[in-house]
């Protein structure tokens, strides 16, 4: 883990060596958080969407994924 992360830890915070103790843990702090439930997004226009951009490097990561490039 890098280091400037271990720093964030509260104290006495011990990290779950396997995904199975990440797992309870998680399974454990279900009911503390609450459930929100929102209406799905209305599809929007292509012709709306303006502004978006995507960095070169990204993109030419993008392009040579055989799942989205060509």
């Amino acid at each position: 883990m890098p280091e400037h992360v271990i720093h964030a830890l509260p104290t006495g915070a011990i990290e779950p060596e396997y995904l199975e103790e990440l797992r309870g843990q998680g399974a454990r702090m279900v009911p503390h958080w609450p459930v929100t439930v929102s209406p799905p997004a209305a599809p929007v226009h292509l012709s709306r969407i303006r502004g978006v951009s995507v960095p070169p490097a990204s993109a030419h990561l993008l392009d040579n994924m055989f799942d989205y490039g060509d």
